[in-house]
């Protein structure tokens, strides 16, 4: 159904002269008078500037509407239809809306973080202490053994090297410093 411009015209131009006809102060049956002509054309064109997100929208919309309520004694003064006017602020708001979601950083929900186990630093710094404490117990040769290889990541003729001492040493007294290691944690209730 197509309308005829002439009725579109005179229909877009009833509003301003509304606005003209009266005194600076809008009143109500003005602003009724400017959601009906010009609510439905100009939630169509937000709709397409906010990718069909009706919500915002609509928001857009009554956001212009009392701009336009607020400014109703600029609007008497102007000519021609007040739908240019009504067109530009829903482009501006749309605009300041766009612009501070993206200066501003996207708000999180915190209860997805309250389900993740987080590593209890307790737990580790117990370990800890009980290795240390094993660790003592070994003699000093099978303890520097155990720390060149296993607690430095070097190799058996590395640690050799360092040591000064044979690479068969370094593995033989590795394999007994591990044994002994093991019964240490066992008395102090670590089983591996």
């Amino acid at each position: 159904m197509r309308k005829d411009p002439v009725v579109a015209k005179d229909r877009g131009t009833r509003a301003r002269h509304r606005l003209s006809a009266r005194s600076s102060e809008p009143d109500e049956e003005l602003m009724r008078a400017l959601y009906r002509e010009h609510a439905g054309p100009l939630l169509a064109y937000v709709l397409r500037l906010v990718a069909g997100d009706r919500q915002r929208a609509e928001d857009v919309v009554q956001e212009t509407l009392i701009r336009a309520w607020k400014n109703a004694g600029s609007l008497n003064r102007a000519t021609g239809s007040v739908r240019p006017w009504l067109v530009t602020v829903a482009r501006r708001i749309v605009i300041d809306n766009h612009r501070s979601r993206q200066a501003r950083p996207q708000e999180v929900d915190p209860s997805p973080l309250e389900v993740i186990p987080a590593e209890d630093e307790i737990d580790k710094a117990l370990w800890l202490m009980t290795l240390s404490d094993a660790l003592d117990d070994l003699t000093p040769a099978h303890r520097e053994v155990l720390v060149e290889t296993y607690f430095k990541g070097r190799t058996v003729n590395e640690a050799a090297e360092t040591l000064g001492i044979p690479s068969g040493t370094v593995r033989s007294r590795v394999f007994y410093a591990l044994r002994s290691m093991k019964l240490a944690l066992e008395e102090r209730g670590v089983t591996a």
